[in-house]
């Protein structure tokens, strides 16, 4: 299938094959004839599916169609996403297959100044890709008006919900034209969507490509059993020894990306931190680094790295676990992307243990477990490891909006063993790596005691520069 066969229209044609693409995604190929129809659309599909260009392909020709003149303060399209990086690279997408219509697009969100984004939207604008605080702070100045919506689109609806949005997202929702088109996107259908679906959408088209275990299975993994005191050193030394070029790492804190970006910094491996504290500029300089080289390993938030799509990603590193075992699932699909080779490596110490349980089961795999030689965790990691089980979680200083749940409680545990999969199959024995052996980095010592379980909260609004 080609996207001639789409019904696209000649402009829209040109600016895909200037992109270099020939052939639709399957989100493409289902979800663009369906909003050329009018249809509202609930769709399931995660970063690199696709999906933007599945809806921004067809949501610029039916603006184009309709030949409606956009007024002051109004807007005809509605984009909402959870955070900038994804605001910022879907409005990038609606200029690269824009530019051959006379379409004036605006992207907004907050952690930067608001009056550039005031005059834009006071001119009037066809597509308007906005995070939820930084919109209704502009409602609320008089900048920008809802009643000449004709599309809306919720991006990683999933995500919104759990960063908070929900009041803004019905505050919007009640003062947009009841007649309107309605496409939302999502990672996953939970309960929770499907609840804000039912009030939105009108007979939808429902679309669900790449079960949440494909992903899981196409990209090769691999678990280090470390001990915490040594994880920055040994993500230092798989780094150089491997001569990795460029690796995305995930933290389950702000705090921790700081230090572990810090560190690597220091030790000689060009390293950058993005997450809900920094400023614009500073996520972006570190994202335009980590796609030019100049930035070996970019360390980030879930919630920061939500909707980032680098091309050919080759490593994904969880330098921690996410605490829901679909975290983990949304964190290595960034890598092994269009038939590119993809690796993903945990590093997993005592108190994770039952974190890479309810990940495997969630994948319904046994991912391999192996040491590394000169940084071979103790008896009490491995025993852990191979029975999920965990210590209590420590507790770390984090921001309400990166608050997860806390995970499900885990069935029993399983036969321990160094050198077998990390839910007792079969995997590899001794790495011994490359290159000499290491240190541990100076200074860094056990982490502490027992402490109490980390308490499952309920997501908070977050803050505007999300």
């Amino acid at each position: 299938m080609s996207f001639t066969s789409l019904g696209l229209a000649e402009p829209l044609l040109r600016a895909v094959a200037e992109q270099g693409y020939d052939t639709p995604s399957p989100i493409q190929q289902q979800a663009i004839p369906a909003v050329l129809a009018g249809r509202d659309l609930m769709a399931a599909a995660q970063t690199g599916t696709g999906k933007t260009a599945g809806f921004t392909l067809p949501m610029l020709q039916r603006l184009t169609e309709s030949k409606r003149k956009v007024s002051p303060n109004r807007i005809r399209a509605l984009v909402l996403t959870p955070t900038r990086e994804l605001a910022a690279q879907v409005g990038e997408s609606v200029r690269n297959y824009g530019k051959h219509l006379p379409i004036r697009s605006h992207v907004v969100f907050g952690g930067v100044s608001i009056n550039p984004q005031m005059m834009a939207t006071r001119r009037g604008l066809d597509v308007l890709v906005a995070c939820p605080g930084r919109l209704m702070d502009l409602y609320n100045q008089n900048a920008v008006k809802f009643d000449e919506v004709e599309i809306l689109v919720l991006d990683e609806a999933d995500r919104m919900l759990d960063m908070g949005f929900i009041r803004d997202i019905r505050r919007i929702l009640a003062l947009l034209p009841k007649k309107r088109q309605n496409l939302l996107f999502s990672a996953t259908f939970a309960d929770e969507i499907r609840e804000l679906a039912t009030g939105l959408l009108d007979n939808p088209a429902v679309i669900e490509v790449t079960p949440r275990n494909s992903t899981a299975e196409r990209i090769e993994q691999l678990v280090h059993p470390c001990d915490k005191a040594n994880k920055i050193a040994l993500l230092s030394h798989l780094v150089t020894s491997n001569d990795w070029q460029q690796v995305l790492v995930f933290t389950r804190t702000k705090h921790m990306a700081n230090r572990v970006a810090e560190t690597l910094d220091k030790n000689g491996v060009s390293a950058a931190a993005i997450h809900g504290n920094k400023s614009q500029g500073a996520r972006t300089r570190a994202l335009a680094g980590f796609k030019d080289g100049s930035v070996k390993v970019l360390v980030a938030t879930d919630i920061a790295a939500r909707g980032l799509d680098i091309d050919k990603l080759p490593q994904v590193v969880n330098f921690e676990l996410p605490n829901v075992a679909e975290d983990y699932v949304h964190r290595i699909g960034r890598t092994g992307r269009a038939g590119a080779a993809g690796h993903a490596i945990s590093l997993v110490a005592a108190d994770e243990g039952k974190l890479i349980k309810a990940i495997e089961r969630l994948t319904k795999q046994n991912i391999p477990c192996e040491q590394v030689a000169g940084f071979e965790a103790s008896r009490e990691t491995l025993d852990n490891i191979a029975r999920g089980i965990g210590a209590p979680l420590r507790k770390e200083p984090r921001d309400p909006s990166e608050q997860r749940r806390a995970p499900r409680p885990q069935g029993q545990g399983q036969r321990q063993g160094a050198g077998r999969s990390a839910n007792g199959g079969n995997g590899g024995g001794n790495r011994s790596g490359n290159g000499g052996k290491p240190k541990p980095q100076g200074g860094q010592r056990p982490e502490g005691g027992a402490a109490k379980p980390a308490q499952a909260r309920r997501p908070r609004r977050a803050s505007h520069n999300q």
